[in-house]
């Protein structure tokens, strides 16, 4: 874990934000809660974005396991699944896959399902909701690490953002 995640590690996320707000930066999602464990997180970021699946049968993949693969310790896997479908982004089997890779939580724009796994799992899972549903014929992995929108469209478009990464590093859309 690097200087930077290790110090964010050990404050709480109403202390971040009131910095970033100090600078002008909107840091907080409102309306994500914590379903399955009281440890925090911090880490780097690997991101995932959900498409609709047509009601096609699922790929030859789980929805977000090239995630889980391309994970390093302690990075923070976050979904973004604004479908409008009440479908799971994430469920037990991921994590149990995401601990053993080592991945430090999972931070979920969607609903989640099979909290008494993760629960018992103490594998930390934050996301918007849950459900029952399964995602299979309902969701599928579109993108992963995309810059994702998850602190809003018009306050953070993705467009705009890797602009201004751009001039830094290459980033591809």
């Amino acid at each position: 874990m690097d200087e930077l995640v290790a110090r964010l590690s050990r404050l709480d996320s109403c202390a971040v934000s009131d910095a970033l707000d100090r600078f002008g930066i909107t840091g907080a999602v409102s309306g994500i809660h914590r379903f399955s464990t009281e440890r925090r997180i911090a880490g780097r970021v690997i991101t995932v974005t959900l498409a609709l699946a047509g009601g096609r049968p699922a790929a030859s993949r789980h929805l977000c396991t090239t995630a889980i693969e391309a994970a390093s310790p302690s990075d923070i896997i976050v979904v973004e699944q604004r479908t409008g479908v009440d479908a799971a982004s994430w469920g037990g089997n991921l994590s149990i896959g995401a601990q053993v890779r080592g991945v430090a939580g999972v931070v979920v724009e969607g609903p989640v399902r099979d909290l008494d796994d993760s629960r018992r799992l103490d594998f930390p899972v934050f996301a918007r909701t849950h459900t029952a549903r399964t995602a299979r014929g309902r969701t599928k992995t579109s993108t992963i690490r995309v810059l994702t929108t998850l602190l809003g469209h018009a306050a953070f478009p993705a467009a705009g953002i890797a602009a201004l990464y751009a001039e830094r590093w290459p980033v591809v859309m």
